[in-house]
């Protein structure tokens, strides 16, 4: 019986389906390059909006590992439940980001989709409106992180519900 901690021990919840393949053990350069890559793609960014975008990528992507990091990680920054619990829907509730926290999450979506194979001028202006070049470099760095974790994440099936806030720092 899988039971999570703050619940009574007579729920049943569905089995957790194990990892498919443990990626990073059997590709350890290639996971070891990913972290040098996240640590200098998140470099000058503000650590809120940075997880902001990490969410976002990882509900488009349907990734449950990362959701289950980078929203105990925003949490663990300060990060308002609220904001998080908002951010699937954020183009509804614009009022609970800033200008720049906005011009970020289009761009993640942007980036992350690419449904027209391109990312709008329209979307990447506005983005430069709100961000220094070097640091819209750095947005576009950490949103093509995230999505290149989300891939592993599902494609191995990483499971949810075991990260801990800072872990992998």
């Amino acid at each position: 019986m899988t039971t999570h901690t703050d619940t009574p021990a007579t729920v049943e919840y569905a089995p957790e389906q194990p990892a498919r393949l443990e990626w990073a053990k059997h590709a350890p350069e290639v996971y070891q390059a990913m972290v040098r890559l996240e640590t200098a793609a998140r470099k000058g960014l503000d650590h809120k909006l940075y997880e902001l975008v990490k969410i976002r990528a990882s509900q488009i992507n349907h990734c449950a590992f990362c959701l289950d990091m980078h929203t105990k990680d925003a949490l663990a920054a300060g990060e308002s439940v609220e904001r998080i619990v908002q951010l699937s829907a954020w183009d509804e509730s614009r009022h609970f980001y800033t200008a720049k926290e906005v011009a970020a999450l289009e761009l993640t979506e942007a980036v992350t989709v690419l449904t027209e194979g391109f990312v709008p001028d329209e979307v990447y202006d506005n983005a430069a409106k709100h961000f220094e070049e070097a640091e819209l470099a750095q947005v576009i760095a950490a949103i093509t992180v995230i999505n290149a974790w989300n891939r592993f994440g599902v494609t191995c099936r990483m499971a949810p519900g075991h990260y801990r806030p800072g872990q992998y720092k």
